[in-house]
């Protein structure tokens, strides 16, 4: 089972369309939404950047699988999310692990100066949703650019690759399995 966990906040709409994304490209599993929030720790936060610490937040996320019947947790968020010597991520996970985190903060159209567009904006949410579940998995960044595995330096490669796994990551996961 893959639970979803909002972190503060996040658009619940949005949360409806990762499932619906996440049982698509993990048929195996389920998916469901907690009715718990959790709070964001206090020392995530870094005030000269404007920002938060994914992998403090991440931690947090590793208790919830500890007390509930959960094989995977993927928190979501609307901070901005960052790790140290990066300006940004758009998600982190514990590889080969139970949790990981994105954020919807960047993959909004308007962050980009761009009009509001759901559509976009919720096809980038579940990109990145399946992207981190599958480091959870066991799977690392691809080389395919079309694949969900392909790391995003910037917007414009999440909207370049597919909410899909490539055939050699496919292939990588049913190993796993």
């Amino acid at each position: 089972m893959i639970t979803i966990l909002y972190v503060e906040h996040a658009d619940s709409n949005a949360v409806k369309h990762v499932r619906k994304g996440l049982e698509k490209a993990f048929p195996g599993f389920s998916c469901e939404i907690s009715q718990e929030t959790l709070p964001v720790p206090k020392d995530a936060y870094d005030p000269a950047r404007n920002q938060y610490n994914s992998s403090i937040i991440l931690s947090s996320i590793l208790e919830y699988p500890k007390k509930h019947k959960a094989d995977r947790v993927l928190g979501i968020t609307d901070l901005d999310l960052y790790i140290p010597h990066l300006n940004f991520v758009f998600g982190e996970a514990q590889y080969l692990g139970k949790a990981a985190i994105i954020s919807l903060h960047r993959v909004k159209p308007e962050f980009y100066g761009q009009q509001p567009n759901y559509r976009l904006f919720c096809e980038r949410a579940v990109k990145e949703a399946i992207h981190e579940i599958g480091h959870t998995m066991g799977l690392s960044h691809c080389n395919n650019i079309n694949c969900v595995m392909f790391f995003s330096l910037h917007i414009g490669m999440t909207d370049r690759k597919d909410p899909s796994f490539c055939e050699i990551c496919h292939n990588r996961l049913a190993s796993r399995s």
